[in-house]
């Protein structure tokens, strides 16, 4: 279930680049991605709490499920600017990368 949880993130990352370069560049991302985007990183968690209640799990699952769900909460604060036509500040845009990559290198270590 971690390896399938790592390739939903992963693919979820590549959009979420997609995005970050659009809010970057000063332009608003599209919607759609947004949602894809959005789905994906549900879907991961969801996986994730999965193992979490399966029990005995590394330690690393829970530090990459919660700092993932941090990276979520950040993303549904970027959607709110999308929200209110308005373009979000980059340095959260840049947050929210730096946290899910945080997270996903915590799953990933795992199996490396």
């Amino acid at each position: 279930m971690l390896k399938a949880a790592l390739i939903v993130f992963a693919i979820a990352a590549v959009g979420g680049l997609v995005l970050a370069a659009h809010v970057l560049r000063g332009k608003f991302a599209p919607w759609a991605l947004s949602l894809l985007h959005a789905l994906l990183g549900a879907t991961g968690l969801v996986l994730l709490v999965l193992m979490l209640l399966q029990g005995s799990v590394p330690q690393q699952v829970l530090a990459g499920f919660v700092l993932l769900l941090i990276a979520a909460l950040g993303g549904f604060f970027l959607a709110s600017f999308h929200l209110r036509k308005k373009l979000p500040p980059k340095a959260v845009v840049n947050l929210h990368a730096c946290v899910a990559v945080l997270g996903f290198l915590a799953l990933l270590s795992l199996i490396v």
